[in-house]
């Protein structure tokens, strides 16, 4: 291929935002997407992948739901609000509820659990329909996991705020801030 051809090739491949406090996963990630035609963007924080969104007007976007000590919901929220065309995924290894319907209410349209590969995420990024062979479960949650779940819709109520979920809960903010750095329970 001759460096026009190359640089032609590059121009029709669509752009997307990969957004993760992780540099290596992030750079793993990076090198899959690109295998599967995607020019990706990365960037470890919201504020450095919001003024890439702005720079590079990406098609698609994978954001994880903690960037660091932030939301990525307030990334997803950003980038809907940039161009209601650009097709999130929200990628998280602390997946609830609340935070799955506040990320499609906020204009994701997928929402995949850690560990997901490059294929589960691209197949995600051009999916248009939902799925109807979702298993449904025939236990409730469990205590722990219905207390983890509530922790999580305080949190998002509070916009991500820690000390103020904490009040409105009525325990101390170490106290949530540990509940919340635990991995979810697996039912």
């Amino acid at each position: 291929m001759t460096p026009v051809e190359m640089e032609s090739s590059k121009l029709e491949r669509p752009r997307l935002l990969l957004v993760d406090d992780d540099p290596t996963f992030c750079e793993v990630l990076r090198q899959a997407l690109e295998k599967r035609g995607f020019e990706v963007h990365t960037a470890n924080e919201v504020e450095s992948g919001l003024a890439l969104a702005e720079s590079t007007e990406p098609e698609y976007a994978v954001i994880d739901l903690r960037i660091g000590h932030e939301s990525g919901l307030q990334l997803v929220k950003r980038l809907a609000e940039l161009d209601v065309n650009t097709r999130i995924v929200m990628l998280t290894g602390f997946a609830s509820i609340a935070t799955a319907v506040e990320a499609i209410k906020l204009g994701a349209v997928h929402y995949l659990t850690k560990p997901a590969d490059a294929d589960e995420i691209a197949t995600a990024l051009h999916r248009d329909e939902g799925d109807t062979s979702v298993e449904i479960k025939d236990k409730p949650l469990s205590v722990k996991r219905l207390e983890w779940e509530h922790l999580q819709k305080v949190l998002v109520a509070h916009e991500g705020n820690i000390s103020a979920a904490a009040r409105a809960l009525g325990m101390h903010r170490r106290t949530l801030q540990r509940k919340l750095e635990k991995r979810p329970v697996k039912d």
